[in-house]
């Protein structure tokens, strides 16, 4: 199974995060808290009750509204806050090596519609 789902905007970046962290420790976490509760409001509106119980791909596709920020930076924090959210959510069990076999980042710019494309590929177990 293949299952998408589409989170509008930009989530902060690496450096946002580790300059709140470095400011106070409950203003990083108040970070990480607030774009965790966007992103599982988006999961469970676009993927309902999915449960995965199998290995699975994550592709991403990180749409920004310019190139100001580096590819990295983007990500990282990203998938993080993403792939948290998911377990969360209930959609992984976790969010380790033996649930997560590998993902790809991809990258775009749309300067009236940033957002995070997310596609979850089942991997039979494999």
């Amino acid at each position: 199974m293949i299952y998408r789902f589409t989170i509008p905007g930009r989530l902060p970046g690496l450096n946002e995060y580790i300059e709140a962290e470095r400011s106070h420790r409950i203003k990083g976490a108040n970070l990480k808290a607030e774009y965790g509760r966007l992103v599982a409001r988006c999961i469970r509106t676009q993927l309902g009750k999915v449960r995965i119980t199998v290995p699975v791909r994550m592709d991403y596709l990180f749409i920004e509204p310019d190139r100001r920020r580096d590819k990295d930076n983007i990500s990282s924090y990203a998938r993080k806050i993403i792939q948290d959210s998911l377990v969360k959510c209930g959609v992984l069990k976790n969010d380790g090596w033996g649930e997560i076999a590998k993902y790809d980042d991809e990258f775009a710019v749309d300067k009236a519609h940033p957002r995070i494309e997310v596609t979850i590929t089942e991997l039979d177990g494999r």
